[in-house]
């Protein structure tokens, strides 16, 4: 069965998005640089470093599915249809959209709860990794013990407030991890791979 892998740009303070759920300089990395590349299957472009078109497209290569919370599915209008990332995108809600352009069309499900959206995910991925996103669904997989990689593309700058990487709520105890077991610099970006410690 595949990896869980949370991943996502994250601020020093801790925030993928402000307050407005802005990105503000979080993405500049993906045009600073003078390597063109493509996500696998993605249509878009970034310009990066060396550094970080290898890490990005060496850590999206084995990538079969997303699971992804209604939020991040409103706020992209669920990227009209298209997964981002793999083949098949799971969306953890108790209210799926009744009236969104792409049902029916698109390789989307949407699913009540994360335990069954990872498990789902992981069925259809098979071997390969299913793409777990940052903040409420990723801090839940987390709390779960449902991840197995957590990966930080860490970007110099401070918000000082917004929507937390994990957002996990309180804790009883902190989750501790290892030292990262890659750490590769880009420009503006530090991208680090850790390993999580099943519960």
């Amino acid at each position: 069965m595949g990896k869980a892998v949370m991943y996502a740009v994250v601020s020093l303070d801790g925030f993928m998005a402000d307050d407005k759920d802005e990105v503000g300089p979080l993405f500049d990395w993906y045009g600073n640089g003078d390597v063109t590349w493509s996500f696998p299957g993605g249509s878009g472009e970034s310009r990066t470093t060396q550094a970080s078109a290898d890490f990005m497209l060496t850590q999206y290569r084995d990538v079969g599915c997303i699971v992804m919370g209604r939020r991040l599915f409103d706020l992209t209008n669920g990227w009209n249809g298209v997964p981002v990332a793999g083949e098949h995108v799971f969306v953890v809600t108790h209210e799926p959209p009744a009236d969104w352009e792409h049902a029916g069309t698109a390789p989307f499900t949407f699913v009540d709860s994360v335990e069954a959206a990872i498990d789902a995910a992981q069925e259809f991925a098979g071997d390969r990794l299913v793409d777990v996103a940052g903040g409420q669904i990723g801090g839940q997989a987390l709390r779960l013990g449902l991840l197995d990689q957590v990966v930080v593309n860490l970007v110099p700058v401070v918000f000082g407030s917004g929507r937390p990487f994990f957002a996990t709520g309180a804790l009883d105890d902190p989750i501790l991890f290892d030292n990262p077991s890659q750490i590769v610099r880009g420009d503006r970006v530090t991208h680090l791979v850790f390993d999580v410690a099943k519960r």
